[in-house]
Parts: structure tokens; sequence; C-alpha cells
């Protein structure tokens, strides 16, 4: 037989192969995932033998759509601990060599983008702003991470922000001025003092961990809450807020569900990663409500 023959027999045989099905082609995935998961496993494993130390991570798990994982539990990861590593690191170790299915957000890295507030140990605080080593006896003891109280679930430590971005437009956080200025390239000037007044409002980052502390926004849904608010206070006590504009802002956190909610618990306060003084925010509009509301007559 000829080597032309042999070619063309074999090319026969090749198109009359069956391709795989679907369901093949599935199956050949998953076997290859479950080998790359051991062989991650296999390399944690490694790593946590070779560490001088280790720390003990239970995270909170929860996931609707998932057959057998819809119950809420924890899950324990074992990482192994190196200087300056941060709570969202710990969890990037779990997720890339454990469980690729343990969903957490994450952005910048630097406080400044807000997605990652997670309730560890018990506070709201931003992973990749705690570190490890500042957590009370971290080494020896169980570091426990959970989703935002206060806040619908959607996955592990993913929580629905929808109504806390609602809260946030309801006070209309943009500048409105009377005037602009007459030049193109003319500034819209601010004096130093009046900056310094408005300066630390400025820093929120919409983390939602304030929102997430507060006893009262967690009993009353429509409580515009302290991040809601402080955003007004940065536009009302801008010298450069229009007359009206600022009348209507006023309306807005006066009213039954506004700056007369909050009991001055400083919960808010305390948990904010950026130290703004939500509280004495709150209690100074308080006070611009009061004096907008006299009338001498």
């Amino acid at each position: 037989m000829s080597t032309e023959v042999k070619e063309q027999e074999t090319e026969t045989e090749a198109e009359t192969e069956p391709a795989e099905s679907p369901h093949q082609t599935r199956r050949m995935e998953q076997k290859r995932q479950r080998a790359a998961q051991r062989d991650l496993e296999e390399e944690a494993r490694e790593e946590i033998d070779d560490a001088e130390e280790t720390v003990e991570i239970k995270v909170f798990r929860f996931d609707p759509e998932v057959a057998g994982k819809e119950e809420p539990r924890f899950d324990t990861f074992h990482v192994p601990f190196f200087k300056g590593m941060t709570v969202l690191d710990a969890l990037i170790y779990a997720r890339d060599h454990y469980d690729s299915s343990l969903t957490f957000r994450h952005s910048c890295r630097q406080a400044i983008c807000g997605s990652d507030a997670l309730f560890v140990n018990g506070t709201q605080r931003l992973g990749c702003k705690t570190q490890i080593a500042d957590l009370e006896d971290h080494l020896n003891s169980t570091i426990r991470i959970e989703p935002l109280p206060h806040a619908e679930v959607v996955k592990d430590l993913v929580v629905d922000m929808e109504h806390f971005y609602d809260q946030m437009e309801a006070v209309e956080p943009f500048f409105d001025a009377d005037e602009l200025p007459d030049g193109d390239l003319e500034e819209q000037r601010q004096d130093r003092e009046n900056r310094e007044k408005i300066k630390m409002s400025t820093r929120c980052i919409w983390c939602g961990a304030c929102m997430s502390s507060c006893n009262i926004a967690a009993g009353d849904n429509e409580y515009l809450g302290p991040a809601a608010i402080n955003k007004a206070y940065r536009f009302a006590m801008d010298e450069r807020e229009g007359e009206n504009r600022k009348q209507q802002r006023l309306n807005i956190i006066e009213q039954e569900h506004g700056v007369w909610r909050c009991q001055t618990q400083f919960s808010c306060t305390e948990v904010c990663p950026k130290d703004i003084p939500l509280t004495d925010h709150i209690q100074e509009l308080k006070r611009e409500a009061v004096k907008n509301n006299l009338k001498f007559w």
C-alpha cells in the first residue's frame, strides 16, 4: 500500500471519529480544575510547613445559588503569616490556594475604593487596611471574618450595597452654587478656614462601615444614615454652596428620618476607616436645622 493511500485512510479515520460531547468537555474541564486545585493545596501545605508563623481565619460562607451551600456556615483556612500581612492578603491567599469560589470585594488595596469593608472580630474594618499583627492575639486565636451586619448578603462576604447608595443619593451629593465665576478658567474660590472646616467630611469613601455599625439604621430602614448625612454636611457647610440649595439640603436632613434620629452613640465615628468625626458633623447639622427654623417677629 502506498504512502499516499495510508495518509488518506488516516485522514478518513480522523474524520469519522466522534467529536467530544458538551458533557465530555465539561467533565474534562472539571478534571483539569480539580487537578489544578490539588496542586494549589499541596503548594499551600508546603508553604504552611515552611512558614515560621501561621494564622487561622474563620470565614463566613453562603451561596444561595449552589445546592448544599444555601445554609450559612464558616470555613476555616490556615494561612502562612508574613510581616505587613492584611486581612485582605489572608483572604486572597485562601481563595487562591484553597477555594476559588470564596467571594469578596476588593480593588485598590490602598483604603481608597471602600469596596472591602468587612466585619472582622466583631468590628467593621477595611480588609486592606487591617493588619493581621494589630489584631489581638492573632497567632494564637482564630480571626473571624464576616460580611457587614445589617445588610443583605449576596454571597460569602459580599453584601448588597444598593440601599446604602440610595441613601447617599437622597441628600443630592453634588455641588450647586448660585453664581459661577465670570471667566471660563477662573476658580470657584474658597477661603482656608472654610476648607479646613469641611476637609474631613470630604474623605468619605462610601465603604458603608458606619451605616453597618449604626443601631438606628439597623432598626429604621428609612434613616439616611451617618454617611449620607456627612455628605450633606460636606456641601451644606461649603461657603460656595448656593443659599437655595443649602435650604433644600437642610430640608432633606431635618425630616423625620434625618439628623434627629441620631442618638449620638458614636459607633459610626469609632469604625470610620478615614477617621471622619461623623457624630460631630451630625450634631452640627442639628444646630443648623434649629437655626434654620427660628423665626423672629
